[in-house]
């Protein structure tokens, strides 16, 4: 027998699912850019946010940044500092992001791609 959802648990199970195909649609070089920005923003800056980041990438979609950073943070890339923000994208009418910073992990895999990027111009 199937447990009956509300109609509040159908429209988000619907919302959740759209959003999912959005994400879904998103190409790798997009995963790509995301990563390689909170590698260098993570370290630059000993804390970071959304905030950040957003202003240095291109338009991607709603929800894929958020998606992306979640992502991050169940690899162990990043880790959230218990700190929050005020968001400056506008359709969040200023609701509270979190703060972000590398992991040891994160580190190791920002100074492998920074050893490996030296290689390449040194071949070049």
């Amino acid at each position: 027998m199937t447990k009956r959802l509300s109609v509040a648990e159908r429209l988000a199970s619907t919302e959740k699912d759209a959003l999912l195909d959005d994400l879904a649609r998103h190409s790798e070089w997009d995963r790509f850019l995301v990563e390689q920005a909170v590698l260098v923003f993570g370290e630059t800056l000993s804390t970071f946010s959304c905030n950040d980041i957003r202003e240095a990438l291109p338009d991607l979609g709603s929800g894929f940044l958020g998606a992306a950073i979640n992502s991050l943070r169940r690899a162990g890339v990043i880790e959230h500092t218990g700190q929050y923000v005020p968001s400056t994208q506008a359709n969040t009418h200023g609701h509270v992001i979190g703060v972000w910073k590398l992991t040891a992990k994160g580190h190791g895999i920002a100074a492998q791609r920074r050893r490996a990027r030296k290689q390449q111009r040194r071949a070049a």
